[in-house]
């Protein structure tokens, strides 16, 4: 499916459909540059349709098949790109009532849910407590940044550009005030082991929040979740945690 982002340009996503009647609609965040085929978006999003959730993963701007080119977003951008998805489930399908969101995406779904009246709930995967925390990735190039007002840089096997705008944004942008306004339950997953965004961002998000707020540690995990199990044992805490919040048909199953 297509919708238009923020900025105008045409993103793409998939809806993933369980196997009957969906009981309720999520929206999930990928992690920074990953895309909405990473494999951790993917296995969460198949685990959370097996109970009975459809599911719409999307690229962002300039990533995967969407449009656009990623140095003209930022992640304010991002987090008006998530309501826009949602608002299209709303006029296609149904509302969401959850969002989910790794790494930055699960940064980026906080503030995005304050526009969603339908969410319920909101759920987190290895988020940084600031935005800021990702600019640590391409430290190397920020002082071509600065004087060229973008720059090159490989992550995770891909070339994007970097640019002043971007990194600008990232410096100004918080997530604790949105946290602290929530006023949704709150899931803090993260992984003790996470080589890439410390514990300590889980504990920045929680104390953030108010009630009701959870966290739960990804044992063994990495941080983009390499390992299917993990994916997996992350979408199963995401569906049992979530059953209060969630239309009261949502029953996830207990494997």
């Amino acid at each position: 499916m297509t919708f238009t982002g923020s900025g105008g340009e045409a993103l793409v996503g998939t809806l993933d459909l369980p196997p009957k009647e969906p009981e309720t609609y999520g929206v999930m965040a990928h992690c920074f540059t990953g895309g909405r085929n990473h494999p951790a978006t993917k296995r969460v999003a198949a685990e959370l349709t097996a109970r009975g959730m459809a599911v719409l993963r999307f690229d962002f701007t300039g990533l995967g098949d969407s449009g656009g080119d990623f140095a003209g977003s930022t992640f304010s951008s991002n987090v008006a790109d998530i309501v826009r998805a949602a608002d299209w489930l709303r006029e296609n399908h149904g509302a969401p009532t959850m969002l989910v969101g790794h790494s930055l995406g699960g940064a980026s779904v906080i503030p995005a849910a304050l526009d969603v009246p339908e969410v319920a709930a909101v759920a987190t995967i290895a988020a940084p407590a600031s935005p800021e925390h990702v600019i640590h990735l391409f430290e190397g190039i920020l002082d071509q940044v600065r004087s060229e007002g973008s720059a090159e840089v490989v992550l995770a096997g891909k070339r994007i550009t970097i640019s002043r705008d971007f990194v600008r944004d990232l410096r100004e942008t918080g997530i604790s005030d949105a946290a602290r306004n929530l006023d949704r339950p709150l899931l803090i997953l993260h992984s003790p082991e996470d080589e890439l965004v410390e514990l300590t961002n889980a504990n920045g998000i929680f104390r953030a929040a108010r009630h009701p707020k959870s966290f739960i540690a990804l044992d063994g995990a990495n941080h983009l979740l390499t390992k299917p199990r993990h994916a997996r044992r992350a979408a199963q805490l995401i569906a049992a945690w979530a059953d209060p919040y969630l239309p009261e048909t949502f029953t996830p199953e207990i494997d």
